[in-house]
């Protein structure tokens, strides 16, 4: 053999076993990182569909919410007519209290007023 062959030989024979500790470790770190990987895919599809519920939840929620609103305001118009239509129908009372409260007075609105002033504070 040549000194030249001994030469290729032995650059084969490093070549071979950088391959060959090259994939090595390859095969080590894939099972090494596997499970790790396998782990975090699984930690990723319960998130992915933790958030899903959640979106479809927030969703939901928001039509309620919506819907809730909706149903306040129409309490509110409606509670403003029933104290428009309460009003209306207590003014000829109102009317009536008043006449006869002036009747009792003496036809003195101020001394009516303060009357009442001093009935509702208890004096």
């Amino acid at each position: 053999m040549t000194s030249l062959e001994k030469l290729i030989g032995l650059g084969l024979a490093v070549a071979l076993l950088l391959v060959l500790g090259a994939g090595v470790g390859v095969w080590r770190a894939a099972a090494h990182y596997r499970p790790l990987l396998d782990a975090a895919n699984s930690d990723l599809a319960t998130t992915h569909a933790a958030r899903d519920n959640l979106v479809t939840l927030t969703g939901e929620q928001g039509k309620k919410l919506g819907e809730l609103v909706l149903a306040g305001e129409l309490r509110e118009r409606n509670a403003a007519l029933a104290q428009e239509k309460a009003a209306q129908e207590a003014q000829p009372d109102y009317e009536a209290a008043n006449r006869l409260l002036r009747e009792q007075i003496g036809g003195d609105p101020a001394q009516a007023a303060s009357l009442i002033i001093d009935k509702e504070l208890g004096l």
